[in-house]
């Protein structure tokens, strides 16, 4: 018999082991994305992070729009509802992060004037078993 303990799965950017919460943090984002997908967006980043913060998913809607998503999952309401979770001071990072992307992504161009954007919000609420009980999608969650 091996006193080997089972692999644990690490997190992809710090390589350390991952928490249950960081599991159903990914877990949740793969499953907003799949959303959005099947929505007709077309995911242009994930996890993008910068000096002033992160943001969960970057997709573009059609046309020039942008959009920011922050995805929040929950098990249980022990910690509120997941639309509570969005504090001034996280809208305040989101809304920087995305400056930041769009800075990097267009400079100082004449196409970031033109280009629209928009925070939205995916909250995933899951049963007290671990199955998805809803996924609710607030456009315009956080506005400038």
């Amino acid at each position: 018999m091996s006193s080997r303990q089972p692999a644990r799965r690490r997190h992809p950017a710090s390589g350390r082991p991952a928490t249950p919460a960081a599991r159903l943090g990914a877990w949740g984002e793969r499953q907003a994305r799949l959303y959005l997908e099947r929505q007709g967006y077309r995911i242009a980043a994930a996890n993008y992070r910068c000096p002033d913060g992160e943001v969960d998913l970057i997709a573009e809607s059609g046309g020039d729009e942008l959009v920011f998503i922050e995805v929040k999952t929950r098990r249980g309401r022990k910690f509120g509802e997941a639309e509570e979770a969005i504090t001034a001071a996280k809208a305040q990072r989101l809304a920087a992060a995305a400056g930041h992307y769009l800075s990097q992504r267009y400079g100082e161009s004449p196409a970031l004037a033109r280009t629209q954007w928009r925070i939205d919000l995916i909250c995933l609420q899951l049963d007290p078993s671990g199955k998805l009980q809803s996924l609710t999608h607030l456009p315009n969650a956080i506005e400038e």
